[in-house]
């Protein structure tokens, strides 16, 4: 009698993700300040990386479309930007709830990757200048840091300048 694969436990869907793709990571966990005014500054601060080197998740909504935009924390996003980089228009940012109920994930915690619904994704071309960059691994406090061709390939994201410093 053939043995069951044993089904994926513990982690979130975004580690769930990386581990099934085979992709090497290394996940990062610390204390969340519910207090801290930034929660990507805060992962940096807590991992001692640069905030050039961590990047945050942001959703946008272009021309009705929800769309992921992946920018380092040290920057802000470009919103017009973000909309050139997937041939639209006009991008602002989406409802907060809807990016929860769409993502599957909480705000401050929305990984780029192992998302309830695969949105387009764009990730800041500064990625490419580090060999690894750290995302959300899918909750507050806990980070993954992989490579960005890794991350792009896993999410099918265009790469394109869309931060600003």
């Amino acid at each position: 009698m053939a043995k069951k694969p044993k089904k994926q436990t513990g982690g979130t869907p975004a580690t769930v993700a990386l581990t099934a793709a085979g992709v090497t990571y290394t996940v990062h966990a610390y204390d969340h300040d519910p207090a801290h005014p930034s929660y990507g500054e805060e992962a940096a601060e807590a991992m001692g990386v640069s905030p050039e080197r961590v990047f945050k998740t942001l959703v946008a909504d272009v021309d009705g479309a929800l769309t992921v935009a992946v920018v380092p924390v040290a920057g802000t996003l470009d919103l017009k930007a973000l909309a050139t980089a997937v041939g639209g228009k006009k991008a602002a940012m989406a409802d907060p709830a809807l990016a929860e109920r769409t993502t599957g994930y909480v705000r401050g915690g929305i990984s780029p990757l192992g998302q309830r619904k695969r949105l387009p994704t764009v990730l800041d071309a500064s990625a490419g200048a580090h060999p690894t960059i750290c995302v959300s691994a899918g909750r507050r406090g806990l980070e993954v840091e992989l490579s960005p061709t890794d991350l792009a390939s896993l999410t099918e994201a265009v790469l394109a300048p869309i931060g600003r410093a």
